[in-house]
């Protein structure tokens, strides 16, 4: 581990980037009432990684909404390529469906590199899913169906977070992200 707090970046990242710029209107109010479980995960294996997703689904599932609405596993040691993480998300659906929790549970996925399908890696609206470091997100289906519930037009989200992404231009996404 480098001397960075992978935990404090993605902290310090949720806090500006996803937050700072609205890019999801819901993470707010799990934050501040902290109902968001962050996960330093020690594995260095896709395997690890796996078992220790398969642990935190359920303990996410077993879980008071209250105390832990949703959970960040942050994953340094592992799965730094972006396709190798990309094709482990496969094996991420592969575990909600064992443990029973389709509709349940879902797993969103940031990264350093991310890059949405039909784009280009410099493509300023990737940032959206560009973390400090490999991130799983494990969100409830019925937390998202309430929040999707009480926001005027969910589908406006991305048009927005597009348009904010690029009038902040990739040298504004370096200094906002920047320590």
């Amino acid at each position: 581990m480098t001397a960075e707090d992978p935990i404090a970046a993605t902290r310090r990242w949720l806090e500006r980037a996803v937050i700072g710029l609205n890019l999801c209107p819901f993470a707010k109010a799990v934050l501040a009432k902290g109902q968001v479980r962050f996960v330093l995960s020690a594995a260095a294996t896709p395997e690890q990684l796996l078992e220790e997703l398969s642990s935190e689904l359920v303990l996410l599932e077993q879980s008071d909404p209250e105390r832990i609405d949703t959970t960040l596993i942050v994953h340094p040691q592992v799965l730094g390529d972006f396709l190798d993480f990309n094709d482990f998300l496969d094996l991420a659906d592969g575990a909600v469906a064992a443990l029973d929790l389709e509709g349940e549970i879902q797993v969103a996925s940031f990264h350093p590199d991310y890059q949405f399908a039909g784009t280009a890696y410099e493509d300023i609206g990737n940032c959206t899913n560009r973390s400090p470091y490999p991130t799983l997100h494990l969100l409830r289906e019925s937390s998202v169906e309430r929040a999707v519930a009480a926001f005027p037009d969910p589908d406006v989200i991305v048009e927005r977070n597009l348009a904010t992404l690029e009038q902040l231009g990739h040298e504004g996404w370096r200094k906002l992200t920047a320590e």
